[in-house]
């Protein structure tokens, strides 16, 4: 008798909640999308100029995927504890309180998803000027004083709406339909990548002779300050703790998509850089000033390989967008759930079943920051706070295990209590070093973080008075 497919099973938390229909390799392809962007692209020439050799330089970026995976097996255990949609707005809430959950939540919306997509959109829009030039023109065709801000339209700036705009309507139409248009942006990323590094040592003009170089002496200072930007390119491990509530089985399954992308997201990592250094001396790499990703592909293919890198990176970044789009309305769904947030964003459309509000909240949000230009002192003011979040969530697993030692916990962490100390120390180190390296760049993000207290305050209030009114 032919196999026939089971039909997903009936979900029984009513027309009106979030619907469990994502997969393991779901919830890799939204952690692949998220973490693969423009960091690894750009960091490695940074990373050469504090590790002036080969070897040392793939040891930097190793040990931050081991702690990037100690980072993702610690939610695994939080997203299974608490299956439910907002990653650590939910676990910083239920360890530390209302208010630093907030925070997180209102950085999240303010700068830390929406912030990130409007770049992500003006960066597509520049890449695909290469081919129709008129999608990368910035010449303002209305201008409109607001305030302090002028809302610009440019045609880039049409592209880039039109790109959050789209993706947002994808993701709102349902999950089934989002979850395709992530799983195929996704893997077309990591062909895309595997295919350059696999062409690149077979046919690139390039010599294993340039992992034998050595630029200089690495000092351990060095090697310990060059983590810290490759640990921003691994921001993101933790996208799939953002949909727990949408997985099905999410005490095996958010694990294994933390797992599986996170390590996926390492391997093409380690393989990049060292198509870095194939195609580049260590001291070559060091003295890049576009993206490496381009000086190499130029080393090894020649001017050829520009186009079709451009056109891939296209393709790369829509599927980045895609991610964020995704998982950012999650979080403000959680806040309004708990009468943090405005109370249209709890709401799930009926038939999509999926945070319609909240999605069409971000994406108007982030296509004013498109309008106003301010989404890059956002992203830089804010970049810190995606360190600081996650090291603090990863703490909450402490507080919760003392708190709830009998609680039923479908995974455990691997290596604690050692992985997660470690982890949570690394961002401790770099969010210091972020303070004292910029310290009024991090200033402007405190005031920013800061500015949700009395936001706070302000729907707490809201939030009483609705219930007296009742």
């Amino acid at each position: 008798m032919p196999h026939r497919p089971r039909p997903p099973a009936p979900d029984s938390r009513g027309p009106t909640a979030l619907r469990r229909d994502l997969g393991p390799l779901d919830g890799a392809a939204i952690v692949v999308s998220n973490v693969i962007g423009s960091g690894i692209f750009i960091v490695p020439a940074f990373v050469a100029q504090d590790v002036p050799n080969a070897w040392a330089m793939l040891s930097v970026w190793l040990a931050g995927g081991v702690l990037a995976f100690a980072g993702a097996m610690a939610y695994a255990e939080l997203a299974a504890l608490r299956p439910r949609a907002g990653g650590e707005y939910v676990y910083l809430h239920e360890a530390f309180g209302p208010l630093a959950g907030f925070l997180t939540g209102w950085t999240s919306f303010v700068a830390g998803f929406s912030g990130a997509i409007a770049a992500s959109a003006v960066g597509l829009a520049s890449y695909l000027g290469r081919f129709v030039p008129a999608a990368g023109d910035t010449t303002p065709l209305l201008q409109l004083p607001v305030g302090v801000a002028t809302l610009t339209l440019s045609p880039q700036s049409v592209v880039a709406l039109t790109a959050i705009a789209g993706l947002s309507v994808v993701h709102i139409v349902g999950l089934g339909p989002g979850r395709i248009v992530q799983n195929v942006l996704a893997a077309l990323k990591v062909l895309v990548l595997v295919v350059f590094v696999a062409l690149g040592f077979t046919i690139g003009l390039g010599t294993s002779a340039n992992f034998g170089a050595v630029g200089g002496a690495v000092a351990p200072a060095g090697w310990a300050l060059a983590l810290i930007p490759v640990m921003f390119s691994y921001s993101g491990w933790n996208a799939a703790a953002y949909v727990a509530e949408e997985m099905r089985d999410p005490g095996r399954n958010v694990p294994l998509a933390l797992g599986i992308g996170t390590v996926v997201v390492i391997l093409i990592y380690l393989l990049l850089n060292a198509l870095y250094v194939y195609a580049l001396p260590v001291t070559e790499l060091a003295a890049v000033d576009v993206r490496v990703v381009d000086a190499a592909a130029d080393r090894l293919f020649g001017p050829a390989g520009a186009a079709p890198l451009a056109a891939a990176s296209v393709v790369m970044i829509a599927a980045s967008i895609s991610a964020m789009v995704l998982a950012g309305p999650r979080v403000y769904y959680a806040m309004a759930q708990n009468g943090q947030f405005f109370a249209r964003l709890a709401e799930v459309h009926p038939t999509f079943r999926t945070p319609t509000a909240a999605i069409v909240a971000q994406s108007l949000w982030a296509g004013l920051l498109v309008l106003t230009g301010t989404f890059e002192q956002l992203v830089e003011y804010t970049g810190f706070a995606v360190v600081l979040f996650a090291g603090v969530a990863v703490t909450a697993l402490f507080v919760l295990r003392r708190r709830e030692p009998l609680a039923p916990r479908p995974f455990r962490a691997w290596g604690y209590p050692l992985a997660p100390l470690v982890f949570a120390t690394a961002s401790l180190f770099m969010v210091g070093n972020a303070i004292w390296r910029s310290p009024g760049t991090s200033a402007a993000g405190l005031l920013i973080i800061a500015a949700g207290v009395p936001a706070f305050f302000l729907f707490r209030r809201s939030r009483r008075a609705q219930r007296q009114a009742r």
